[in-house]
Formats: structure tokens, C-alpha cells, sequence
């Protein structure tokens, strides 16, 4: 079995991880291409790195853009790639522009098409990653969801005979992650916050209301600044190094679990810490109307509030202690490569 992934984003980087071993151990021939839809190396190369990834082999180095001039270039670049490597499958992660581009190509090429992490929804139309989401399960050949809640949406859908549950990889990487062990930034007592979501950054207004919120909690902000958050910021004439926010680069991924274990809350408009603070058992608020994790919300470690909202949500009490697992117990990347062997032709 051959099968090609693609990938160009940070959370994308962290799911590949797993799935590279398990698609390893299972003997599969595994073509890597990154787009580069995340070009700087914080968001990007270092990954490779800490995760123990192998090196792409294909790098299609296509920077950035606006969606439409970002996708068509994924587009036009991938078509010589996927007919030169001819896999089995080509294997797309999440809800990115390089995951509804790769779609597209495959689609187009008759090369049959895996979604991983498929069925999540927000409901938001406005949302670029619904669209790219929604749009690449309608066109995937098999949609392997993370969660009985990403299933049910797929059946409602009409989705269901190509719909295979096997967990969700985040959780294979965090656990891994753990094991390891990595050196925190000193965050006892600290909130850990992350902003960089187009609703929050780009209308100064409403940044300078979360930028607020965070400078009004009683204790240290880490605030992880992805260079989006730096970059309308500076338009907008905010400083982001208010009250008691210390600003920080993002952090490489072993680095970002172990300093989330040890915070006493996040802050976040990401949907991937949304759900590993709630692995780690770190109470979030969330800075957003909807989340595609409702898992976290309904479980009580998750709450969705507007900027004005944040210092009340994270001086709420502690949730009630749980022992739910709704993201799977860590096998989610062996289960996808037994889907996609059960389902290869041939």
C-alpha cells in the first residue's frame, strides 16, 4: 500500500506524526508532501524535528496568500506530484487550505481519497475551515472521524457507508508526548494563551478587546504569539505586553504539552489546545461563538465565551473530575492505516 500524505499547517504536522510510525510498522510506502502553507520555521520545519517525522519529500514551498491565490497554488502544484508518485491513497488532515486543494487534485486525478480527522463541524459558514472541511468529506472515498459525534454528523450527511470511526491522532501524539517528557516554560499558576484565529485578529476592535480580556486576569499570560497575532497587532498599534502578559514565540510541541500540564488554564481560539487541554485536564475558555470539540463544552472543561467573557471564565471553578474519553485511549493511527488497508484495491 501507497499512500500520500499532504500536509502544510502545524496541527497538521502533529497528526502526521503518528501516522507516519503506524503506516511504518504496517510496511506501507509513505510519501510526505508539504505545501508550505505554514512557512516559518517556528510553525513548520521544527516540527519535522521534535516529533521525529521524516523529512518531507516533497516540499512545494507555495508561502502565503489570500485563500483563493493559496489553494489554486496547492492546486497547480500537487497535479505532477500525485501523477509522478501514483499512491493508493492520498491521505489529507483537518480542515486547511492544503487539505481542500490536495482533495481537489486527487479528485480530479481519479486517486481515491482519505480524510482524517473528518465529520468535525462548527456550523459556521463563515469559517474558511468549514468550508475546507465540509467540501473534502463530500469528496473523500473514505472519512475517518475521531469522534461518535463527528460520525453522527456524517450520517446526517449521508455520509455514513464511507464513514469509519477510529479516534482521534491528537491524543496518540500527546500521550507519546508525555512519555517523553520536555522542559516547561515556568508556568505554575500561569494561564497559557493562543490567539490567531481571523475573527479575533482581524478587526482591531475586537483584538484590542481580547488582548484586554487577557491583561485583566489575576495571574501570568503566556501568550504563544503565532506571527499572525504579531502581525495585526502591529497594524493596529496594540501592544500585546499588557498587564501581565508575557509574550512568547510558539513553542515546539513537546515544549506546549508540558507547559500546558503545568498552567492553571488556557486561553484559545485553537481548536487543537482546546482538546489537549482537556487530555491534560486544564480547564479552557474558549474565545469563540462554536467549537467543532463540543466533547470538551459538554463535559464541563471548555466554555465559549466573547472577549468580555474571559476573566469570568477563567476564574470559574475547577470542573468536575472525569474519566471520559471521547478522543479515543491512544490508537487512533493504528486504526487509520487498518482502515485504509481494508479499503485498498486491489
Amino acid at each position: 500500500m501507497k499512500v500520500l500524505s499532504v500536509v502544510g499547517a502545524r496541527p497538521q504536522f502533529v497528526k502526521l506524526a503518528p501516522v507516519a510510525d503506524a503506516l511504518a510498522a504496517a510496511g506501507a510506502e509513505h510519501v510526505i508532501v508539504h505545501t508550505g502553507q505554514h512557512y516559518d520555521p517556528l510553525l513548520s520545519d521544527v516540527f519535522f524535528d521534535d516529533l521525529g517525522i521524516p523529512a518531507p519529500d516533497v516540499h512545494l514551498g507555495v508561502g502565503s496568500g489570500s485563500h483563493g491565490v493559496q489553494t489554486g497554488a496547492i492546486l497547480a502544484a500537487l497535479d505532477d506530484v500525485l501523477t509522478d508518485r501514483s499512491p493508493d491513497w492520498v491521505l489529507v488532515y483537518g480542515d486547511t487550505n492544503s487539505t481542500l486543494a490536495a482533495a481537489v487534485a486527487a479528485v480530479k486525478l481519479h486517486l481515491p481519497l482519505a480524510h482524517l480527522e473528518a465529520g468535525l463541524r462548527s456550523f459556521n459558514r463563515a469559517m474558511p475551515e468549514e468550508h475546507n472541511r465540509v467540501l473534502t468529506d463530500h469528496a473523500a472515498d473514505l472519512l475517518l472521524a475521531p469522534t461518535e459525534v463527528a460520525m453522527a454528523h456524517l450520517r446526517r450527511e449521508g455520509l455514513a457507508d464511507r464513514s469509519v470511526l477510529v479516534g482521534d491522532v491528537m491524543t496518540d501524539v500527546l500521550l507519546r508526548t508525555l512519555e517523553r517528557g520536555a522542559e516547561p516554560l515556568p508556568a505554575e499558576g500561569a494561564v497559557v494563551a493562543t490567539i490567531h484565529r481571523a475573527e479575533n485578529t482581524d478587526d482591531p476592535a475586537r483584538l484590542a478587546a481580547v488582548v484586554a480580556g487577557l491583561a485583566a486576569l489575576d495571574a501570568p499570560v503566556l501568550l504563544l504569539a503565532h506571527p499572525r497575532l504579531r502581525e495585526r497587532a502591529r497594524a493596529a498599534g496594540i501592544q500585546l505586553a499588557q498587564g501581565r502578559i508575557e509574550v512568547h514565540d510558539p513553542l515546539a510541541y513537546p515544549r506546549l504539552v508540558a507547559t500546558v500540564a503545568a498552567a492553571r488554564a488556557v486561553v484559545t481560539d485553537s481548536g487543537g489546545l482546546q482538546k489537549e487541554a482537556f487530555l491534560l485536564r486544564v480547564p479552557c475558555t474558549t474565545v469563540r461563538p462554536e467549537t467543532e470539540w463540543t466533547e470538551t463544552v459538554d463535559l464541563g472543561w471548555n466554555v465559549l465565551v466573547g472577549p468580555d467573557g474571559i476573566a469570568d471564565a477563567v476564574a470559574r471553578p475547577r470542573p468536575q473530575e472525569t474519566d471520559a474519553a471521547p478522543y479515543g485511549t491512544g490508537d487512533a493511527a493504528r486504526r487509520t492505516v487498518e482502515a485504509l488497508q481494508a479499503r485498498t484495491a486491489g
